[in-house]
């Protein structure tokens, strides 16, 4: 899994068909501090995330898990909205 932060919103009104009904949020990954860093990304969005707000996020097969029987063509899906991240600093 891994950390974000949601960006944006993606309208699209031509889609492959089993994307109908999913919203499609943009993320920009964060670091362990939660910090922004590297390039924005799409996701679908599984749990209502919103703009703004901290998220995880599975990517590759994984990413169409929540969505399952239906097979849905996703390379990456929000799956938690994260409230508070506890670190221990001398790990790091």
């Amino acid at each position: 899994m891994h950390l974000a932060r949601v960006i944006g919103t993606v309208v699209a009104t031509m889609k492959n068909e089993t994307l109908r009904g999913k919203k499609i949020l943009v993320l920009k990954p964060l670091d362990a501090r939660r910090q922004l860093q590297g390039k924005a990304l799409l996701a679908l969005d599984s749990v209502g995330a919103g703009v703004g707000e901290d998220v995880y996020y599975v990517r590759s097969k994984e990413a169409t898990f929540p969505y399952l029987p239906e097979e849905v063509p996703s390379d990456a899906t929000i799956v938690g909205i994260v409230d508070r991240v506890y670190l221990d600093e001398p790990a790091l």
